[in-house]
């Protein structure tokens, strides 16, 4: 059996159902109709939701339009009847449990929330649900939520969530500029060279053969490179415990000028100066042995941001602080 997603049940003499007509709203005014699409076809995969939009079924206004095509507020958008298995509609149907997250700074542009290492800033590959499903789920009265830029699920720290369309744009678009001052708190292994501050190495993203992603430093004419910097500055170093089977290590702010995938964690990882706990680019015996000890995350977390206010244009600077359960593991001079 297939459900129908926006389609009102056929009549026995009818055909197929009716496609859904949709008005967009003030909030939604200035999406791109492919993200348009995906909030309100719950469950429907991406693949899909692109599939339709380049066949014509998807109409704004009675034409065809593409996948980055902004929605404008009163237009009239056809979604057509989509068909899930019934695995996919229980989920979509499934609401995420209501969460809150510590708060930084809210008021009626944004939230700044600090994030919990281990908790997906949205649902999608493996993952049902994340940050915003469930801060949506704990705020049904707030008719717009969006991330504003993105968290690996195991990086902590802070994260911003617009509650107005022109704050996202204006805040995505600082993102994109490089306008907004990223700085990560960072324990990797071994003593990092205090005159090495600056990292410039492109990036590479690909598959392995299991589908999952995964990033490595490349050439400079690597057409598929794409350049990234990265500034560090060693707050603290720990000399190595052969007791307790621990290397040096060295705590490092890291500053970050472009925002790749796994930019950080590839860039130290490349010097040598694995981040300690990385499960993708570590080291594997290291971390058995921390975890023996407590530390059972990786220790990267998303420390100090730096933006221009959407509203007032002022300067916002935010703090997160360390976590206790990476507190507990900051090495002292």
């Amino acid at each position: 059996m297939k459900h129908i997603i926006g389609a009102k049940p056929p009549a026995a003499s009818a055909g197929l159902p009716a496609a859904r007509l949709v008005e967009v709203d003030a909030d939604s005014a200035g999406q791109r109709l492919d993200n348009f699409l995906i909030r309100h076809l719950k469950g429907v995969p991406k693949t899909h939701v692109y599939r339709i939009i380049r066949s014509g079924e998807v109409r704004i206004n009675k034409g065809r339009v593409s996948a980055d095509t902004r929605v404008e507020a009163g237009d009239i958008v056809r979604l057509p009847p989509v068909r899930i298995s019934d695995k996919v509609a229980e989920k979509a149907e499934r609401p995420a449990p209501a969460r809150e997250f510590p708060i930084l700074l809210e008021d009626e542009h944004l939230i700044a929330i600090d994030k919990p290492a281990g908790v997906a800033v949205h649902g999608g590959s493996g993952v049902s649900f994340g940050v915003i499903e469930q801060l949506r789920q704990a705020r049904p009265a707030s008719k717009f939520l969006e991330l504003v830029h993105r968290l690996d699920r195991e990086t902590s720290g802070i994260l911003l969530v617009a509650k107005k369309r022109s704050a996202l744009t204006h805040l995505q678009d600082q993102f994109r500029e490089r306008e907004t001052g990223k700085t990560y708190l960072a324990l990797v292994t071994g003593i990092w060279p205090a005159n090495k501050k600056v990292i410039d190495l492109p990036l590479h993203k690909y598959l392995q053969a299991d589908g999952e992603r995964r990033v490595r430093v490349t050439s400079a004419d690597d057409p598929d490179g794409m350049r990234s910097i990265t500034l560090v500055k060693v707050r603290s170093t720990a000399a190595a415990r052969p007791e307790q089977g621990l290397p040096a290590m060295s705590l490092l702010e890291v500053t970050i000028k472009t925002g790749r995938t796994h930019q950080i964690r590839v860039h130290l990882a490349s010097q040598g100066h694995a981040i300690v706990g990385d499960d993708k680019y570590g080291d594997f015996d290291l971390n058995k042995r921390l975890q023996k000890q407590g530390m059972k995350r990786m220790f990267l977390h998303a420390w100090r941001l730096q933006f221009n206010h959407p509203a007032s244009g002022e300067r916002v600077q935010l703090n997160a602080e360390l976590p206790p359960e990476l507190a507990d593991f900051v090495p002292t001079a």
